[in-house]
């Protein structure tokens, strides 16, 4: 019917997977794979609205802000309102994501909010010490070899790192705060890294409602309402294994984020 003069074609959603960890080496979501993805479902046709369907624990805090702000970047150009439904999980970067649209919607089961920041590692200096086998760095500049697992901690080390990961919360926090104002309950718990469950994320101010994507949609858009759905594509390579070990670290990666939330 769209071909037909002077006819009015049905209203489409245009429908954005974000699912897995946000990582900086291109095996999850990432702001380089995810932005031909973002602008095509931004302007291929005229979408009614631009849904987000997250499932996501977190990751980097820089893929994450970049990909909101695409994402933010384009709704205000093409003023095209955008949704967010939370499947299992919107959690600390899944839930910046989330913040980048204009209402955000989850199950009664999701888990939303962990507005904090993390550094994890590991140290084996005694482990080396022990095979005997020495640990040789040569550094011009007394921080280059900071945080060495090989070497054990240094007290100024963490406190230049605990520096960092304050400042990177900050800018959490004030994105998330400029994205839902005053829905937010004032709880000094919201954003010490805590985590909300469906109705929970709802009182705190965190999500807007209880619903799915189909019929939060055509209640806003009519039955008649289609969806064009868009995603990452993985290469023929690594289809066919040509990335078996990194895609095999980065799914133990993943499963670890998740195992984080219980999932």
């Amino acid at each position: 019917m769209k071909y037909i003069p002077f006819t009015k074609s049905s209203p489409f959603v245009a429908v954005i997977r974000l699912q897995g960890a946000i990582t900086n080496g291109g095996r999850g979501l990432d702001n380089p794979n995810l932005a031909p993805v973002i602008e095509k479902a931004f302007s291929k046709g005229k979408p009614a609205a631009v849904a987000l369907e997250i499932n996501c624990p977190g990751g980097s805090p820089v893929q994450s802000s970049l990909i909101a702000a695409r994402i933010r970047r384009l709704a205000d150009e093409k003023k095209i309102p955008v949704f967010a439904f939370v499947e299992d999980v919107a959690a600390s970067g899944g839930y910046w994501l989330a913040c980048a649209a204009d209402e955000i919607f989850v199950d009664d089961c999701s888990i939303t909010g962990s507005i904090g920041v993390i550094s994890a590692g590991f140290g084996v200096p005694e482990g080396i010490a022990k095979l005997g086998i020495e640990r040789r760095v040569h550094t011009a500049g007394k921080s280059k070899s900071m945080m060495d697992p090989f070497k054990p901690e240094k007290p100024a080390d963490v406190k230049r790192l605990k520096g960092w990961l304050e400042d990177i919360h900050a800018s959490f926090i004030d994105y998330v705060k400029a994205r839902r104002g005053t829905k937010l309950i004032d709880d000094e718990n919201l954003f010490s890294g805590e985590v909300y469950i469906g109705q929970k994320g709802i009182d705190a101010g965190l999500a807007d409602g209880i619903g799915h994507l189909g019929p939060i949609m055509k209640e806003r858009f009519g039955d008649k309402v289609t969806f064009r759905r868009y995603g990452q594509k993985r290469s023929i390579l690594s289809r066919f294994g040509a990335q078996i070990v990194g895609d095999a670290i980065g799914s133990i990666e993943e499963r670890a984020a998740y195992a984080r939330f219980g999932l």
